[in-house]
């Protein structure tokens, strides 16, 4: 086990790493902007280091500055939280050449994630279903338009390099499609380094369903269920729940079990998330693997028990599975929702600002992950997360009823955040009823907007 672990993140995520480490008896080493010195996570690490700055570049996705503070810290490790350097296949890889661990995947495995089309190829090759497209890059743009043409309107252009809802271009019509292949190419060269693209069938109005994996380095793998992902925001999550609701028990087993084939086929370890598109029909399509501890994470471990940032620790140091997948139980369901300093009647503009007043609330079966407290101030320059409420309770029906109450009693004042936005998407009767899609939100609560 590291003796020894630098978080190279901030905000929640960095004081959920920080507490797991401390369970385990690892010291820790926080990381800070110039806007972050208040972080709530560095009054609990045992030591501090400066990044100066305050840009991301110049900060959490400065690679040469979190190395030297491993140097300088003694550090055995890196724990990247998610986002930033969390899969970022070259920061790995230099980390490893100065003899320090990396808390994910091995450097070989990132790399050839890294190009989502290779995954793709490798995982139809082990008889996993994945979304009808292209399983060759297309750089020449009539022959690109003839795929399209085969696979029929509305197409996605992605990059192969792409992730986290870049590098993705919807073609609704052939005759905007030349110009947005050509575009899309120039982009993906500037952003990733790769002009190469692929193509995609847009399936419209397909649920996003994701599985839980942790996966040691002696072969075994376990998924912990799947999670309902689909209520987003251009293409960002809003809402997660666990287990999905209203899928059919044959659908789900199968996803469980496509996840468990595709880690052992790309030789994954630690901690993963496999994502799928899951259609009214029952048709399921992989669609990424995400390499690092995922946002939603909490509604798995409050359904199950285990904890992921623990387990992905042990897994990373070399240690065996903890859990056998007969010991895994699925228990009462878990909803979390994402509180974030947007102002939702302004089409969820940022809300940076200080917070004047942070009460959450208590009870039974509630959880807050949150780096917030009153007289927090909120910077402009990371993500607008504030804080993820999970609530967890015997059935749908009833955590929804108590999902709600605990809204009405969390109060933040001094920035505009998207709490009332939750308690409209909790009293929509589709939600209620459990029939939705990826396109939800935008459907019957805004345009797109």
């Amino acid at each position: 086990m590291f003796s020894k672990v630098l978080i190279a993140n901030r905000g929640e995520i960095a004081l959920r790493v920080v507490r797991a480490c401390r369970e385990l008896g690892i010291k820790t080493v926080g990381v800070f902007s110039e806007a972050d010195e208040n972080l709530l996570h560095l009054r609990y690490v045992d030591q501090k280091v400066s990044l100066g700055g305050n840009l991301p570049q110049e900060t959490y996705l400065n690679v040469e500055k979190i190395i030297r503070a491993c140097e300088l810290t003694g550090a055995e490790a890196v724990h990247p939280g998610y986002g930033f350097l969390s899969e970022n296949a070259e920061f790995v890889e230099k980390l490893t050449e100065r003899g320090f661990a990396f808390i994910g995947p091995r450097v070989e495995v990132l790399r050839r994630m890294k190009n989502k089309l290779l995954v793709k190829q490798l995982l139809h090759q082990a008889g996993i279903p994945v979304i009808p497209g292209s399983l060759e890059s297309l750089r020449d743009v009539k022959e690109a338009k003839r795929m399209a043409s085969h696979l029929g309107y509305p197409v996605l252009v992605k990059a192969c390099l792409g992730g986290g809802g870049r590098g993705i271009r919807v073609v609704k019509k052939e005759e905007e499609f030349e110009e947005v292949f050509l575009s899309a190419g120039r982009e993906a060269q500037l952003a990733f380094g790769s002009g190469d693209l692929y193509l995609e069938k847009l399936i419209d109005r397909a649920r996003h369903i994701e599985v839980q994996i942790l996966a040691d380095h002696f072969g075994n793998v376990i998924h912990l269920g799947e999670r309902e992902c689909s209520l987003q925001r251009r293409r960002q999550k809003i809402l997660e729940e666990a287990p999905a609701p209203r899928l059919p028990q044959e659908v789900r087993h199968k996803l469980w079990e496509s996840a468990v084939r595709a880690v052992s086929s790309l030789g994954y370890t630690t901690c993963g998330t496999l994502e799928f598109l899951v259609t009214d029909e029952g048709e399921y399509y992989f669609m990424e693997l995400n390499a690092r501890i995922q946002v939603e994470h909490p509604v798995t471990e409050m359904i199950t028990g285990v904890d992921l940032v623990r387990e992905q620790i042990r897994l990373a140091a070399g240690e065996r599975l903890s859990l056998a997948q007969e010991q895994i139980t699925l228990d009462g369901h878990a909803i979390e929702m994402r509180i974030n300093a947007e102002d939702p009647a302004r089409k969820f503009a940022p809300s940076p600002g200080r917070i004047v007043r942070f009460e959450v609330p208590h009870g039974p079966g509630v959880r807050i992950d949150t780096h917030c407290y009153s007289g927090y101030v909120v910077p402009p320059y990371y993500d607008s997360l504030l804080a993820k409420l999970i609530v967890w309770d015997v059935d749908r029906v009833f955590a929804i009823r108590r999902s709600r109450e605990a809204l009405r009693s969390f109060t933040i004042e001094g920035v505009m955040t998207t709490i009332p936005f939750h308690l409209k998407i909790l009293s929509h009767p589709d939600f209620v009823d459990g029939r939705f899609h990826t396109q939800f939100l935008e459907d019957n609560f805004y345009e797109g907007g």
